[in-house]
């Protein structure tokens, strides 16, 4: 697929409190496991002397504008293409067991949503698409157009929490009998006309949960995220820490719990033991998650539904 070049503007997401959370040694090793347009990255690097920056990225695009940024800052970084729920593997073959901290960045980039033939926004015109990796084969519009009526009220429901999937779902199967759906804005106005007018008044455009049901669905985020962040747990150094931005609660969910399921110790009802006799491997370094503030939100948008979490290897 043929981009044109575009300018858009990056604002990385709760810069400040996601790179103080990492408590960067200059001589470490870290990993960015969502590249995007570099600008956690950049920020990473610029505190490393004798360290190493491992970058991931399954988007070609992403790749290319990110390896842009770091080049101008220095040579000790690498950039490998690939989903990061891949990060031990891909790791394990530079010879990395072990690192000091990794960083999250969770969602849909910016120009993912700024290059209109990405097919990610409901505002512009575009083929279904929704992929991340656009080498892979399965594409929205073939979730939109074959996958099965249960199937799809599932999908929406889950990944969307979409009250109305099943009258969603209804619609697009009734639509695509007629003829095909092709694109976003398509499948926008059909979702629209299947939600009663009343509840399109209010929570923001009537697409916008099933949308990112869909890309959920085709990149298969929150299984990659759930494998990702137990391989990172095992690859921490002492004092290491994992920082995650998430931007909706199905992601939030998962870190939340795969945190609290290392930090937390189960003792059975009477057994007498001492929180100080309990041996923890990690510790929570954000008791609640951490948001953006008034002023940054009201810089940058994005930033309203973020949530930053913390954990680190004692």
């Amino acid at each position: 697929m043929e981009i044109d070049e575009v300018k858009y503007s990056h604002i990385p997401v709760m810069l400040n409190e996601a790179i103080n959370g990492l408590n960067i040694k200059e001589d470490g090793i870290y990993v960015d496991c969502t590249l995007g347009g570099g600008g956690h990255s950049s920020e990473i690097l610029r505190r490393l002397k004798n360290g190493m920056l491992i970058c991931f990225d399954q988007d070609d695009y992403a790749i290319s504008r990110g390896s842009q940024v770091l080049t101008n800052i220095g040579s000790n970084w690498k950039a490998i293409r690939s989903n990061f729920s891949n990060v031990k593997e891909e790791l394990e073959k530079l010879g990395i067991s072990h690192v000091d901290g990794i960083l999250y960045d969770l969602g849909v980039s910016s120009f993912q949503f700024d290059i209109k033939e990405r097919g990610f926004s409901y505002n512009q015109e575009a083929d279904l698409d929704m992929r991340m990796d656009t080498n892979q084969y399965l594409k929205a519009y073939d979730i939109v157009n074959f996958y099965g009526l249960e199937e799809l009220k599932t999908i929406f429901y889950t990944y969307g929490e979409e009250k109305y999937s099943a009258n969603i779902a209804k619609k697009i199967v009734k639509e695509r009998e007629k003829k095909a759906i092709q694109t976003t804005t398509e499948l926008a106005e059909i979702i629209k006309s299947a939600i009663p007018a009343f509840a399109r008044r209010t929570g923001g455009h009537p697409a916008k949960k099933v949308f990112q049901a869909l890309r959920i669905a085709v990149n298969d985020e929150l299984h990659a995220l759930e494998k990702s962040l137990n391989d990172s747990l095992t690859l921490l150094n002492k004092g290491g820490r994992i920082v995650v931005i998430s931007f909706q609660s199905l992601e939030d969910r998962i870190v939340k719990q795969t945190f609290k399921s290392v930090t937390e110790v189960k003792i059975p009802k009477g057994v007498p033991i001492r929180d100080s006799e309990i041996k923890h491997e990690y510790k929570l370094v954000t008791n609640k998650a951490l948001v953006a503030s008034k002023e940054e939100v009201s810089a940058n948008n994005r930033a309203h539904s973020a949530k930053l979490r913390i954990i680190e290897k004692l």
